[in-house]
């Protein structure tokens, strides 16, 4: 009887570790979603381009396709999917020529003011513009240049990554290279240089616990980076299908190559928007994984806001 017994033990405490073992290599992987709100084309603006997630509202910029010299901004609630084209208090209407691509941007408050900091992409001007918004109204309040080794730099990603009583620090991106920049509080103007910190590896990532065979052919995009938790979020797109890699335990210090997460990852492959469905940029807020998109089928464009179903940022 007593070893009866303990072979019983022995063989229950087997299988609950084969249990456990097997709940730990299952990846955690998201492949839907939920439209919160369209973002229609005006009679300017048809691109997509960068996105921020703020604590009640989402904001998406949209550019003139091909020629990068007006956009528009898009505010819409997170949870109600109310839409407005935001008004451009500095020039009134609401376009503005400030943005160029406009391909992604961060939001962070001095002062206790809202502001939206946007890379442009442009060779020459202004890489970053700063607006401050109040309510539905934004206002130009600053322009920068961005240095790489004395040479412009036009990074087609920005995080906000800290914020001092002197300071703001960002991270940057361009292709999958992160680079670290700071700009004081306070500067409408200036010049940021910039410093390579480390790279995002892309080929041999994991999707739901696979390779993707092209993953290296897809387009860049924007990112987001959770200063608190450490971890960056990645899209990817290439025609009807997006992919967000994450990357955990990054900082400003980490250097050499970033490794993809293998155990959590994010795609959609769509059938309804089958011409085109782009993930321009991503946003945390309350812990849910918020995007903006270029879509596209054969009745048109479908751009909207979304956010991940089920996911929420341990």
């Amino acid at each position: 009887m007593r070893f009866g017994g303990r072979l019983t033990i022995l063989i229950a405490s087997v299988l609950s570790l084969l249990l456990l073992s097997g709940q730990a290599a299952q990846a955690a992987y998201y492949n839907t979603y939920t439209d919160i709100a369209s973002t229609p084309d005006t009679s300017c603006c048809t691109g997509v381009q960068g996105f921020a997630a703020g604590a009640t509202y989402l904001y998406s910029v949209k550019n003139h396709t091909d020629y990068d010299d007006v956009s528009v901004i898009y505010r819409v609630h997170k949870t109600t999917g109310e839409r407005v084209l935001m008004t451009n208090g500095t020039n009134g209407g609401s376009t503005n020529t400030w943005l160029g691509h406009g391909n992604d941007m961060t939001i962070v408050d001095i002062d206790g003011q809202h502001h939206l900091f946007v890379v442009t992409m442009n060779s020459s001007g202004a890489q970053l513009v700063r607006l401050r918004y109040e309510g539905t109204t934004y206002y130009h309040s600053g322009s920068y240049q961005l240095r790489l080794n004395g040479a412009v730099a036009a990074p087609s990603g920005i995080n906000r990554v800290s914020v001092t009583s002197t300071a703001i620090t960002f991270m940057f991106k361009s292709g999958r290279t992160i680079y670290n920049g700071s700009l004081p509080l306070r500067a409408s103007s200036g010049t940021i240089d910039l410093t390579r910190a480390f790279d995002l590896q892309v080929d041999g990532a994991l999707v739901n616990g696979a390779t993707v065979p092209d993953l290296g052919t897809f387009a860049n995009q924007g990112f987001f980076y959770d200063a608190a938790k450490k971890v960056l979020y990645y899209p990817l797109t290439k025609d009807n299908r997006s992919i967000v890699l994450v990357y955990r335990n990054v900082s400003p210090t980490t250097t050499g190559t970033a490794p993809a997460a293998t155990d959590l990852s994010f795609r959609i492959t769509s059938s309804a928007y089958s011409t085109k469905f782009e993930i321009e940029g991503v946003g945390i807020s309350d812990g849910k994984l918020y995007f903006n998109t270029n879509r596209a089928n054969s009745s048109g464009a479908h751009d909207g806001v979304h956010v991940f179903n089920g996911y929420v940022a341990a």
